[in-house]
């Protein structure tokens, strides 16, 4: 028993001791193969080792010695030894200084803590302890529930690693926005070990066929171990009825109404019905499509479409307004505005490719004249209003146009020179002006070739109306 004053040094004599038994600190092995547990003393000096004893030690409060070896009385395997039959020692007859033993057909139940365990006399005993890691590679399953739609979260998939030493690791990869639940051990009889996870989600309609995957990791693996899987979520079907703008009029031929369905499982009847219970005589049901071969006043009626399947139904409807002709307004409004906008863009753009040509000849024609120092470029302005607030009445005064200076480098014109001006620079003067013209005009025509367009398309989108007299003034301003 060592001193308060002297528990330093009792501990590095006891640390120095244990270090002389050398031993694997682990040893790993799967069921069924040959282990060898090393221990060895290299130095043995003057100590006198009187006895080696190998311990089986499976938890801290259970100990039993499986191998024996005294110099004078040989070896003993005790029969209650979990290892016994199993278990000798590699050299026969064995020596203090190499006491290593083997251990056949390995199990699972043999993992734990090996201990080389030295009787010294007359100091006591020294040891060394190797731990056996036992490693079973697991059986990992995965699967999904079919489930129902709900608004209540339940369990949508589920995987299992079964049988493995140590426990795996599950993980799942999904943009589904459900939960992990808290996965579930359970310590088996051989040692082994199984872990379940499941994967919770309040399923909707749309997470039908969408993926999730289970991934297992485990140290006997080299990579983790995928499964991917698509939820099967089963919903009553979902009914929507396409094919009608608001377009039919009256002695239209081949229109056509559309049921589209979904639902899992599989619709299995599709009904067409009408509001009033018969079904007009020009009307031709064709599974999830209803023909109308000549459109009259008999189709001013309510159409039904109900599907069903093994969880339930479901339907659609939609009102049919039969018109007296064909409705173009709507189509020849927005494409007046969008073809004079067209017409205007393309003026602007030949103006526009035209115009360094034109001031370029006004440049050379300027020259000729002997218009030496500024070309002035003329602007026009729209005329101005001024109100009567301003003391100006309310008379429209045109502006002076803006005068726009472009220089030029000055050259001398010759004297004798009496060439007078040429028809190309008339010409480019006049171009010139038709240019700043067309400008003109596509500049403030433009806003309200837009404005029209936006009116119109707003005009063109009112399907749910009926008569264009509904159309009030108060709806351009919006």
């Amino acid at each position: 028993m060592c001193l308060p004053g002297l528990i330093i040094l009792c501990s590095l004599l006891t640390g120095a001791l244990s270090q002389r038994v050398r031993v694997d600190q682990e040893v790993v092995s799967y069921p069924g193969q040959t282990v060898t547990m090393r221990c060895q003393i290299p130095n043995p000096g003057r100590t006198q080792y009187t006895q080696v004893s190998w311990i089986f030690e499976r938890t801290d409060a259970e100990r039993t010695n499986i191998a024996v070896f005294h110099p004078n009385f040989g070896v003993n395997y005790p029969d209650r030894s979990p290892v016994a039959g199993r278990v000798r020692f590699i050299t026969d007859p064995p020596t203090l200084e190499n006491p290593s033993i083997q251990i056949t057909d390995v199990k699972m139940t043999d993992e734990g803590r090996y201990i080389c365990d030295y009787a010294i006399y007359p100091s006591g005993n020294e040891q060394g302890v190797s731990s056996l890691v036992m490693l079973a590679k697991p059986k990992n399953t995965a699967s999904t529930v079919t489930v129902a739609a709900s608004e209540t979260p339940v369990v949508v998939a589920r995987c299992k690693s079964s049988n493995g030493r140590p426990a795996a690791t599950i993980s799942w990869s999904t943009s589904l926005n459900g939960n992990v639940t808290t996965p579930i051990k359970t310590e088996n009889p051989d040692n082994t070990v199984s872990i379940q996870s499941a994967y919770m989600l309040a399923p909707q309609p749309s997470d039908n066929g969408k993926d999730i995957s289970c991934v297992v990791t485990h140290r006997t693996m080299t990579q983790p171990e995928t499964f991917p899987m698509k939820l099967v979520v089963e919903y009553p079907p979902r009914v929507k009825i396409v094919g009608y703008e608001n377009n039919w009029y009256r002695g239209q031929t081949s229109a056509y109404l559309t049921c589209q369905a979904d639902g899992n499982p599989n619709p299995t009847t599709v009904t067409w019905k009408t509001l009033s219970g018969l079904m007009p005589e020009t009307v031709q049901v064709q599974d999830t499509r209803l023909a109308v071969q000549k459109v009259d006043d008999v189709i001013n009626t309510t159409f039904i479409c109900e599907v069903k399947n093994s969880l339930g139904y479901g339907k659609d409807q939609v009102t049919i307004f039969v018109r007296d002709q064909a409705d173009t307004t709507s189509e020849t409004l927005v494409n007046m505005p969008a073809g004079l906008f067209r017409v205007i863009v393309i003026i602007v753009e030949i103006a526009v490719f035209a115009a360094p040509t034109v001031i370029l000849l006004q440049i050379i024609c300027a020259k000729r004249a002997d218009l030496v120092g500024p070309i002035f470029i003329i602007l026009p302005r729209a005329p101005q209003t001024y109100g009567p607030a301003l003391g100006r009445g309310d008379a429209t005064q045109p502006v002076i146009p803006a005068q726009v200076p472009f220089y030029y480098p000055t050259l001398n014109k010759d004297p004798a020179d009496t060439t007078p001006e040429t028809d190309v620079c008339k010409t480019a003067r006049s171009l010139f002006r038709v240019i700043m013209i067309i400008v003109e005009i596509a500049a403030f025509a433009a806003p309200t070739v837009i404005l029209l367009q936006i009116i119109c398309a707003r005009r063109a989108g009112r399907k749910d109306s009926h008569h264009p007299e509904e159309i009030k003034m108060s709806t351009f301003l919006e």
